[in-house]
């Protein structure tokens, strides 16, 4: 089994070592990833300037790019061979509800995605970030289990994992994305220029959190699996705005 992994943390990120290590077990294993963090790049192509691609002493490729680059440049060009499956992180930090318009985890996933590739972006639900080895062998298993019995649809899916040990994991749970309130007002300072800067402020609290939702389930120590999809299209208000602009 062939499988690129990437993130949004950059190519020295602890989550993303561990998930290669926990991999190469079973898999061959290729890392292209940012060559810093590019937390919230959402899925961002860089068009206005070229692409470079360099390897680190263990074999790890970094880009001076976004998530979206290192996976759409390795499938389209770098690879001599497609991958079976893409993966994304293990993120420092979790990926939920709204989350996962704004993160470059999911970006990097979902770019695989839509080049035809089953993707899954993972992420251990914690600033704390004390047990990758926990997410890295759920995804272990999870790609296992695609390798002997492939899912028969389009596969993209968004995994949020509970920082703590495997022992503390009471399950899995396939949920859909919950919602935060609004994102807390920006930070206002200034800096040693005099100038005011901002700070983009913390995500919200979550809003929408019940039974089903992946906060609902991450809260209660269970491994949420939420499936994802790229199509925006709003189905329900079609027929409405046809009458309206044709009123």
């Amino acid at each position: 089994m062939r499988i690129l992994l990437s993130n949004d943390d950059g190519y020295f990120a602890p989550g993303l070592a561990q998930l290669a290590s926990t991999l190469a077990t079973f898999a061959e294993v290729t890392v292209v990833a940012p060559e810093r963090d590019r937390s919230g790049a959402s899925n961002s192509l860089t068009l206005d300037r070229p692409l470079i691609v360099r390897q680190t002493p263990n074999g790890f490729y970094h880009v001076n790019g976004t998530p979206t680059d290192c996976v759409h440049l390795a499938v389209t060009g770098l690879l001599p061979e497609l991958p079976d499956m893409v993966i994304s992180g293990i993120n420092h930090g979790s990926n939920m509800g709204d989350d996962t318009v704004y993160s470059g985890t999911v970006a990097a996933a979902t770019e695989g995605f839509l080049l035809g590739i089953p993707s899954i972006a993972v992420s251990l639900v914690n600033v704390g970030g004390e047990n990758f080895q926990t997410a890295a062998d759920f995804v272990a298993d999870l790609a296992k289990r695609f390798a002997a019995d492939p899912i028969k649809e389009p596969t993209l899916l968004n995994v949020n994992v509970p920082d703590v040990k495997p022992e503390a994991i009471c399950g899995v749970e396939v949920t859909r994305l919950g919602k935060r309130h609004k994102a807390e007002p920006v930070v206002k300072a200034v800096n040693p220029r005099n100038q005011t800067v901002y700070w983009v402020g913390a995500a919200g609290a979550a809003q929408d959190a019940g039974p089903g939702t992946d906060f609902h389930a991450v809260a209660r120590n269970y491994i949420s699996v939420t499936p994802l999809q790229v199509d925006l299209t709003r189905y329900a208000q079609l027929d409405m705005l046809k009458g309206w602009i044709q009123a």
